[in-house]
């Protein structure tokens, strides 16, 4: 089994918003994979869709509660469908990286992201994948704001585009790994941003 889960904010409000591209990847998942949305086990507060990609049964999950709750969301569906760690990738934004760079790691700080200090703290370890959408770069000031507006057009075209990228990195962790994956994206990535 493996899981993904995919960090944002229910709600149309929420829907184009940098700090939503989470949820942006599971819609390309879902589509790509034609996923069946199966009923969360109750009390998860999570939309959970199932998929068979490479024979392998993988989880896609958007919790319902807002960014910095996600992983009471996470711990109350793993109650119920117990996984291990190294079954589990998050994806999420990352105000760090310009907006249509990805980047995977094995674990490491949250970054200061509400939603990966949730899930931290729900699987009590740092010890997870991570797959990291850039966003764009704000000033600390405006951090909260800037997460939670929408895209200039430019931007949106290059995270757009990421996320198609970030759904090959994903079947590329399932086939082959997580440091298949990160050596195939990561230096990917970096490599067409620099080209540019």
């Amino acid at each position: 089994m493996a899981v993904v889960l995919g960090l944002g904010n229910p709600g149309a409000r929420y829907a184009r918003t940098r700090h939503n591209v989470g949820w942006w990847l599971l819609e390309t998942l879902v589509a790509r994979w034609r996923a069946a949305e199966a009923p969360a086990p109750a009390p998860a507060s999570v939309r959970a869709w199932r998929a068979d990609p490479q024979g392998r049964e993988v989880w896609l999950l958007a919790p319902q509660t807002y960014m910095n709750l996600s992983g009471e969301a996470l711990a109350a569906w793993r109650r119920a469908r117990p996984f291990e760690t190294s079954e589990l990738l998050v994806v999420g934004d990352d105000v760090y990286l310009p907006a249509g760079m990805l980047r995977l790691r094995a674990g490491g700080s949250s970054g200061g992201h509400r939603g990966l200090e949730s899930v931290e703290a729900a699987l009590g370890t740092r010890d997870y994948a991570r797959l990291r959408i850039g966003v764009g770069h704000a000033n600390a000031a405006s951090l909260r704001e800037h997460v939670l507006e929408e895209f200039t057009s430019d931007d949106e075209r290059a995270v757009r585009e990421a996320v198609v990228k970030a759904a090959e990195a994903v079947e590329t962790w399932l086939a082959d790994g997580l440091r298949a994956a990160m050596n195939r994206f990561n230096r990917r990535i970096a490599r067409e941003v620099s080209d540019t």
